[in-house]
């Protein structure tokens, strides 16, 4: 027994204290095999860990290649000349434009903005593959801009673009709204130059997907709602991107080929008035600087969001149409009780009249 015990007591013992020393892996390997294959959320983290990683991690290229992968309208060269300028380069516009922005942090808008143009880089995807791709420079400085309402068109009128979208030509069931609502996504991201900053304003998977019951034509709707406080009240407003699109379809084919018709973006209240072009300035510009929430059920977060500000807009609207049948109703009570009461001032004036011409006759 002694010596059984002693004998298991000179059994070596695994180390607890010997740990993996990341500097013991190649700086090439690294760069070319590891860092590479991570996607930006990763990439972020990992620079988190340590120095050294961190040093890797922030290296410009691994970020371009980042955002050029992500949203593929970043590699026009404007796009990069600005993204050139902001404090980390590539890594600090996609700190800004991957998350979400959030939707229940209530926006101080500031008394003005020195922004002079908003730099819209537009990417459409289904099922990960972009189908369409654009870069719009908008000025914010005109007359024309600073009174009209926010609107930014990226199709002519005339203009359909074909896309690699077919879809199941049977109208009469769900398959097509679902097969949208599930591969295509869209992301609209906004630049500032002046302020060096970028937000997505869109939320990636469609709010809304509905066909038009008159034209046919397909409307995918995708929606932000923000909260604003202008120093009167805080109110809720909604910038939605809205994609038009057609269906063309062959006797002999069972499917339907699509079309983009228009790309859109404009901003409205809670009263479904739109907004105009300063007021949607100060709020974008604004809510660019404000903090951003996790991709993690950011897309089902803005969908619920949409539902709510949808059924308050609904709700306001229709106590807005009962106080307007109630004062319609007051006002139709009043003039019909006016008619009446001039009918008979004049039935009496008539009568009286009558009367004093047979008193007069009876005296005679």
């Amino acid at each position: 027994m002694m010596l059984s015990s002693s004998s298991s007591s000179t059994v070596e013992q695994p180390s607890h204290n010997r740990s993996f020393e990341i500097n013991a892996v190649s700086s090439d390997v690294l760069r070319s095999h590891i860092l590479t294959r991570l996607d930006g959320v990763s990439l972020a983290a990992l620079s988190c860990t340590c120095s050294n990683l961190h040093s890797f991690s922030s290296e410009e290229s691994l970020w371009k290649e980042q955002c050029s992968s992500t949203w593929p309208s970043t590699l026009d060269t404007r796009v990069q000349s600005i993204i050139s300028t902001f404090p980390a380069g590539h890594r600090s516009f996609f700190s800004d434009s991957f998350p979400f922005l959030e939707h229940d942090c209530v926006i101080n808008l500031p008394a003005s903005v020195d922004t002079t143009e908003l730099i819209s880089a537009v990417d459409i995807f289904y099922k990960d593959e972009v189908i369409f791709s654009r870069v719009h420079v908008t000025e914010t400085v005109s007359g024309w801009f600073l009174c009209s309402p926010m609107r930014v068109d990226l199709v002519e009128p005339k203009e359909l673009i074909p896309v690699r979208v077919s879809l199941i030509d049977q109208w009469e069931n769900d398959t097509w709204k679902n097969d949208l609502e599930e591969n295509l996504s869209l992301s609209w991201i906004l630049i500032d130059p002046t302020r060096k900053r970028a937000a997505d304003i869109s939320t990636r998977k469609p709010v809304s997907v509905h066909r038009h019951w008159l034209t046919g034509e397909v409307h995918v709707k995708f929606s932000t709602v923000l909260v604003v406080d202008d120093k009167r009240k805080s109110e809720q407003v909604e910038f939605t991107v809205t994609v038009v699109m057609a269906a063309f379809s062959r006797r002999e084919e069972e499917t339907a080929e699509m079309q983009i018709r228009e790309v859109s973006f404009v901003g409205e209240d809670m009263k479904g008035k739109n907004l105009g072009g300063k007021g949607s300035l100060v709020i974008l510009t604004a809510a660019m600087g404000m903090k951003r929430r996790r991709r993690t059920k950011g897309e089902e977060e803005g969908k619920e969001k949409y539902r709510e500000f949808m059924k308050r807009k609904t709700e306001k609207a229709e106590r807005k149409w009962r106080r307007e049948k109630e004062t319609a109703m007051e006002t139709t009570v009043c003039f019909v009780a006016v008619v009446l009461l001039g009918f008979v001032l004049c039935f009496y004036l008539l009568m009286h009249k009558n009367m004093v011409a047979i008193m007069r006759k009876l005296i005679k």
